[in-house]
C-alpha cells in the first residue's frame, strides 16, 4: 500500500480512487492505514471474500490479496487474485494501465 500512497499526485492526476479493506480488526488496519491518503477498511468477512470470488485462508482467517481496476460505471477494467504475498498490483503498474486506457479512449 505503500507504492499508492507515494504515488498520490500520480493516482489523482489520473482521477484514481484507492481503497484498501482487511480483515483485520479495526486497531490494526488503523496502523496500516495511518498517513495514508486513502481509506483501508477492516474487519472483511469469510462471506464477503467469497461474494468477491478471493481465497479466505482458514487457518488465519484472513482474505488472500484480491485486487481489482473500476472504471467509472463500477465495470471490472483488470483484477489479480492472489493466495499469497506475490501477484500484487502496484501503484507504478496501476499509473501505467490507466494512462494506458485513457490514451487508448482519447483516440478512439
Amino acid at each position: 500500500m505503500d507504492g499508492f500512497n507515494d504515488l498520490r499526485g500520480e493516482l489523482q492526476a489520473l482521477g484514481v480512487s484507492v481503497v484498501a479493506a482487511s480483515a483485520d480488526p479495526e486497531d490494526k488496519a488503523k496502523v496500516i492505514g495511518d498517513g495514508k491518503w486513502f481509506p483501508v477498511a477492516h474487519g472483511v468477512t469469510r462471506a464477503q471474500a467469497d461474494a468477491l470470488g478471493a481465497w479466505w485462508e482458514d487457518r488465519r482467517a484472513i482474505i488472500q490479496p484480491a485486487e481489482f481496476m473500476l472504471d467509472g460505471t463500477g465495470t471490472v477494467l483488470a483484477s489479480s487474485y492472489s493466495d499469497g504475498p506475490l501477484g500484487r498490483m502496484l501503484g507504478a503498474d496501476v499509473v501505467s494501465l490507466v494512462a494506458f486506457f485513457q490514451a487508448r479512449k482519447a483516440q478512439g
